[in-house]
């Protein structure tokens, strides 16, 4: 068989032509071999089966040649297997020939049977694999249920390693960050559950995608629990469950009912707001997209009490006139009056939205004051003091508007009905995401159903306590703290006064298995200072942990106060002389030991330990 030009070079291709020694099928017999130098030594991969083809005779004489006899040319012409074309009968060899055709000639191919070992180190299994015939079905079916039913462990140690000592951090560790909690095996098992494999684009009843009946099922339940949790009137009231977290819920509602360049206003984030509400830095970087897209100015906190200032914000409002006045905050210690911002909101014409993402907890446990009395919109995530998946919700009001209630965003449009249902909904899918996580929101409907519980109530009440109890520790050990308390799940724990930065306490902390973090405290000069940290309750008290416990935390917390002020005198405050004076400490070392004896005495939420 004559080649084209283009494959008449073996050494791009990485192909051997070998010349035939049988005067039979002289010049009309080409084989070639796998070049072993085109591969990676480097690389444990299997070595290929050198391959013959043959091109199929024409002529009279050559059809009517005996199959095994064509097979012992062939091996003969490739010079390395003249003792095994003897071996085997002819059923074998008919079994390793197959006819297929290359550049219009019609060939054969047949695999080399050969004993000899591979010149690369193999897995067993894996020449196995490649060397066996075309599967069956069932084959195929072993081969699914090989892989898609191993372990963790089985399939990817590396990951399993690493997660195995993630679950000893938390075991071994205080967690007193105010945004983390502990989840129940419940919640865990629905995250990890086959709910993951569907597609589910669009709102229940309106997919699109079919097969989703069940997943209906689930989300229309997920909803109605979170109706019933924060004791709404779904004739008022609707939610939606699909946003994958609170700031995407956010961005959604001001997707949905703003125009690019509208006005928003939330708390400032150095007074305890949140940077999805807007945010700039002080050199006018714009950090959020709420900042990017729209245009934000943020209201205060007094400087001298940490309370907002109301008075400030309403002329501020007046001035701005936002379209959507925001209240809510990440690190906010105290009760949110909302009637007040409902008064503010209806003088400028503003739509009133809540971030209780804190504190949603509370709310649903009426252990704080509910802003669905007053707002218009109220959003959260669905973990931290919820104690369920991460995630987002929004939940928007619907039918008929309150006469009694100023403009509203779209009075003008003289429909005496909210709408917030139809352009919230389009701005979460399409708009903004595509199809929801249903592995979150049935672990959702889980964590809901939970909270409309007394046990879920006498646990909030516990988060309350405990915070008490650590902030009047802390107090009485001469500890400042923003506000001088706490109403809710966490506290702010100012350290300027002991000449400390919240970052390298916040390591210290760490280095002791403490999480708090850090946090920027509003002075009266406006400058953004990382002096402070914010603590929370809610993830130790899911551990079981009372008011004694938190005593004992206090104590732990004021040692690595301690440390980290004499490092600092030794050290520096600038992080890498303070990082270097921090290695080789005894005294994280034996704090370090401490913390864990204690956090060990506690169980661990939805885990064996």
């Amino acid at each position: 068989m004559d080649l084209p030009r283009a494959h008449q070079s073996n050494l791009s291709l990485g192909f051997v032509p070998h010349s035939s020694h049988s005067n039979q099928i002289a010049n009309d017999t080409v084989s070639f071999q796998i070049d072993s130098s085109f591969r990676n030594p480097s690389h444990h991969l299997v070595s290929g089966v050198p391959l013959q083809l043959m091109e199929q005779q024409t002529t009279i004489e050559n059809k009517n040649v005996d199959l095994n006899e064509k097979h012992h040319q062939m091996n003969t012409a490739s010079m390395d297997l003249n003792e095994e074309s003897k071996v085997g009968g002819e059923d074998d060899d008919e079994r390793d020939v197959e006819e297929f055709r290359i550049l219009g000639h019609s060939m054969c191919l047949k695999r080399r049977r050969d004993n000899t070992p591979s010149c690369a180190t193999t897995d067993s299994a894996s020449s196995q694999t490649l060397s066996k015939r075309p599967q069956t079905p069932e084959s195929r079916r072993q081969a699914v249920r090989a892989w898609g039913n191993q372990s963790l462990q089985a399939a990817d140690p590396d990951i399993f390693d690493i997660l195995e000592k993630e679950k000893q951090r938390q075991y071994k560790g205080i967690e007193l960050i105010a945004s983390e909690n502990f989840v129940c095996k419940a919640v865990m098992e629905a995250l990890g559950s086959h709910v993951t494999n569907k597609y589910s684009e669009g709102m229940p009843g309106a997919r699109y995608y079919t097969g989703n009946q069940y997943i209906d099922e689930i989300e229309i339940l997920c909803c109605q629990r979170a109706i019933v949790a924060f004791g709404l009137d779904s004739e008022s009231w609707g939610v939606n469950v699909q946003p994958y977290s609170c700031t995407s819920a956010n961005f959604a509602v001001y997707t949905g009912l703003l125009l690019p360049g509208d006005r928003i206003m939330g708390l400032d984030t150095p007074s305890g707001g949140n940077t999805s509400h807007g945010y700039y830095t002080p050199n006018g970087r714009k950090v959020s997209g709420a900042s990017i897209f729209f245009e934000s100015l943020s209201y205060k906190v007094n400087p001298q009490t940490g309370i907002i200032d109301f008075e400030k914000l309403e002329e501020r409002a007046l001035d701005f006139r936002p379209k959507i006045l925001i209240c809510g905050g990440s690190s906010y210690p105290r009760e949110w009056d909302y009637s007040k911002f409902r008064q503010i909101a209806d003088k400028c014409g503003a739509v009133l939205m809540c971030d209780m993402a804190q504190i949603s907890g509370l709310i649903a446990a009426k252990e704080c004051a509910s802003p669905f009395d007053y707002c218009d919109i109220v959003t959260s995530t669905t973990h931290k003091s919820l104690r369920g998946p991460r995630g987002g919700i929004i939940f928007y009001r619907k039918g008929p508007k309150p006469r009694k209630r100023g403009m509203l965003l779209n009075q003008g449009d003289g429909s005496d009905k909210y709408d917030f249902e139809e352009k919230i909904s389009f701005a979460v899918c399409p708009a903004l995401q595509g199809g929801p996580h249903n592995n979150h929101i049935a672990a959702l409907a889980i964590a809901l159903k939970q909270l409309a519980t007394p046990e879920y109530k006498e646990y909030m009440q516990q988060v309350k306590k405990n915070a008490q109890a650590l902030a009047s520790a802390l107090l009485r050990r001469n500890c400042r703290l923003v506000t001088g308390g706490t109403d809710n799940h966490l506290l702010l724990w100012d350290l300027r006064n002991l000449g400390l930065t919240g970052k390298n306490f916040e390591k210290v902390c760490e280095m002791c298995h403490i999480t708090v973090n850090k946090i920027a405290i509003f002075d009266d000069n406006g400058t953004l200072i990382p002096g402070g940290v914010r603590i929370g309750t809610p993830a130790m008290t899911s551990r079981g942990c009372l008011e004694s416990d938190f005593e004992t935390m206090a104590d732990f917390l004021c040692r690595a106060a301690q440390i980290t002020s004499s490092v600092q005198r030794e050290h520096g405050k600038m992080l890498k002389s303070f990082l270097k004076g921090l290695e080789n400490n005894k005294d994280i070392v034996e704090l370090g030991t401490q913390v864990e004896n204690f956090a060990v005495q506690f169980a661990m939420p939805g885990q064996d330990l």
